[in-house]
């Protein structure tokens, strides 16, 4: 008795190795990118990222005080030239703005045009003629087109914890 449980054992030992979880992953595909990436805030990877027009979409189904956890891969349109503090990224015909979770990091001055997959919640809100004046006035805008602002805006927005910055 004592010989067939310790077949049982030895059997289910083996089997138990040679069935380790495959994932089908690209091996090149991540070596790419972790090699030409940066991480900031929380270290996230580029799994499950979805894209810029699959973004699109979630923001357009939100409404104002309505939050979503997102991770998506886009384009850096502008970043705060003062100190890094907030970026503006491609959403097609519109932006998105990005803060860091409690102002934990900073991104590069120098960014824009570069790609980045952004992990955090994702919101829209009306933001004020003061607060677009200021981020205007933080991305170096002329006094002449600060001016020009005038009325509170439907912003797409996002509470960054955690962003890849990488150079195709």
């Amino acid at each position: 008795m004592k010989r067939i449980f310790l077949l049982i054992a030895i059997a289910t030992f083996a089997f138990s190795c040679d069935n380790a979880t495959k994932k089908d992953v690209n091996p090149s595909e991540n070596m790419e990118i972790a090699m030409n990436s940066e991480s900031f805030g929380d270290e996230i990877t580029d799994a499950k990222a979805m894209t810029k027009e699959e973004m699109i979409k979630k923001f357009a189904s939100l409404k104002p005080g309505d939050t979503v956890p997102v991770k998506f891969k886009t384009e850096v349109k502008a970043v705060c030239a003062s100190k890094g503090c907030w970026m503006r990224l491609d959403m097609g015909e519109d932006e998105a703005m990005v803060k860091f979770k409690d102002y934990g990091f900073f991104m590069p001055k120098d960014i824009a045009g570069d790609n980045v997959i952004v992990e955090g919640l994702a919101f829209v809100e009306e933001m004020s003629v003061d607060d677009q004046r200021h981020y205007a006035e933080d991305a170096g805008k002329s006094k002449e087109e600060i001016q020009l602002i005038t009325e509170a805006k439907r912003t797409l927005s996002v509470t960054s914890n955690g962003v890849l910055l990488y150079r195709e």
